[in-house]
């Protein structure tokens, strides 16, 4: 960016439905303002996915001048002044000016409307996002330099920062995913604040946390959040697991940088994923997140040997509960947890395979255990290298190439990426004259691990075979 937009430049990028509002409002004799994120987009070229306006009018007045013209209206954020509705396939939010305070125990705000555009700029996060374009005319107001912000890539506060902070501490989590998003650094100031003042995350709600955390593991620069999270102190608020990597390291006992390591693997995880219509969509939460997690077990199973090695033996089933422990504390859904957990869990089995080799019963089973996660499963595994030794990185790809390349020969020859026992639920109840309950589990079990053994096996065999473990149980009359 080097010279603001010309007017008709900026018209031709917004939605007609902008200036259909903005004739509505004026004619009324009302304000209106598109402001905040749609503004700071629209100058970085970007397409916001919101179109957020101010105004001097009340929320009953909005209302009425869009009644009748809007497709649907929501009030659910009158109390705070915003009134939202649906113009053809746009949706708009209108706020009426604010200038609220916080309850310092508490992020909740508590709402006094305000009179002038300046005054409800002042109240916002960031002076990137604390511009306003004054409608119809496309006025730029900037009262704080977000636009200057912008061209020098750093993020400031209006005021500052650390009163911004103390009203809503859930900004300096804010921070950092502008920094992951928009690759920008924040200001000194802005930092000094984050680090004093990261005990106040404390009052926020964890879902709260939660969503700006996704929001940053999905941007484009997810390392740089990351980072400001731990350097600032708050990744210990919100995420202890992914400071504690930074372990020391004995001068006598050397091992890689944890914690940049998983850094590195989480940017090469993303870098892996794939276009909208691909295996592994971008942004990926779930591959990510485990990337950044994978080894977070690790600080837990160090172990320093006699001969002067460092192991972390079992890291991956101790991380992939840590894993499940954090993201419940978090308020994630258990599909998402699952997911991440299991990628965990799964993330070092694939070692091994170059050297020894794998039987199809192991590839078999490597398939059944990943399920739904294989495309994410590879491209983790194929994240983690992050060797210097070229030979070395070399030979663990050229492994995992002959891996994917059985993954896929199996597959084709018996659907491997749906393995069920030969024979189901229904069969085995039949066979043996059983009613459902856990013994029908037990047989399915039974006849799945000979299918991950053995591949597809003939009906005749398939029952052979469910006999004669039939008859070595003890619920068995024979």
């Amino acid at each position: 960016m080097q010279q603001l937009p010309a007017p008709a430049a900026l018209q031709r990028a917004l939605p007609g439905v902008v200036f259909d509002l903005a004739a509505r409002f004026t004619a009324a004799g009302h304000e209106l303002s598109l402001v905040g994120g749609p503004v700071r987009d629209l100058f970085l070229g970007r397409v916001s996915p919101d179109l957020d306006f101010t105004t001097d009018a009340t929320p009953e007045q909005t209302l009425e001048l869009v009644s009748g013209w809007a497709d649907a209206v929501w009030e659910i954020g009158r109390e705070f002044g915003t009134i939202a509705f649906r113009v053809g396939g746009a949706t708009l939010e209108v706020t009426t000016y604010r200038a609220e305070a916080y309850d310092p125990e508490s992020r909740k705000p508590v709402v006094a409307f305000g009179s002038s555009l300046e005054d409800d700029l002042y109240r916002r996060d960031f002076a990137m996002n604390a511009m306003a374009l004054r409608l119809p005319q496309l006025e730029l107001v900037d009262p704080f330099g977000g636009y200057t912000d912008l061209e020098a890539g750093v993020i400031r506060t209006p005021g500052a920062p650390s009163s911004s902070f103390s009203d809503d501490p859930l900004r300096m989590m804010r921070a950092a995913r502008f920094a992951s998003q928009l690759g920008m650094d924040v200001h000194d100031d802005v930092r000094s604040a984050m680090v004093g003042m990261a005990e106040r995350i404390a009052i926020i709600s964890a879902e709260r946390v939660r969503d700006e955390l996704v929001k940053l593991i999905c941007g484009d620069a997810p390392r740089a959040g990351v980072d400001l999270l731990v350097d600032t102190g708050l990744a210990e608020k919100v995420l202890p697991e992914v400071s504690a990597l930074k372990l020391e390291t004995d001068e006598h006992h050397r091992h890689k940088d944890v914690y940049q390591h998983s850094l590195q693997v989480l940017e090469q995880a993303a870098g892996l994923e794939t276009g909208p219509d691909g295996a592994v969509p971008a942004p990926d939460f779930v591959l990510r997140f485990a990337a950044l997690m994978h080894d977070v077990g690790k600080p837990a199973t160090r172990r320093f040997e006699s001969n002067g090695a460092v192991t972390f033996r079992h890291h991956d089933v101790v991380g992939s509960k840590l894993v499940k422990k954090r993201m419940r504390a978090l308020r994630f859904d258990n599909d998402t947890i699952k997911a991440v957990a299991r990628l965990v869990e799964l993330h070092m089995r694939f070692y091994g395979y170059g050297e020894a080799g794998w039987t199809d019963s192991a590839v078999r089973r490597y398939v059944n255990d990943a399920g739904d996660l294989l495309e994410r499963l590879h491209r983790l595994t194929r994240s983690d290298v992050t060797t210097r030794n070229r030979r070395k990185a070399e030979r663990l790809a050229h492994a995992y190439d002959d891996l994917e390349r059985r993954i896929a020969e199996l597959a084709e020859e018996e659907e491997l990426a749906a393995v069920r026992p030969d024979l189901d639920g229904e069969a085995i109840m039949a066979l043996l004259g059983i009613r459902p309950g856990p013994l029908v589990g037990r047989a399915y079990r039974h006849m799945l691990e000979l299918r991950l053994d053995h591949g597809p096996l003939e009906r005749e065999r398939a029952e052979a075979e469910l006999r004669a473990w039939w008859a070595e149980q003890p619920e068995s009359d024979g």
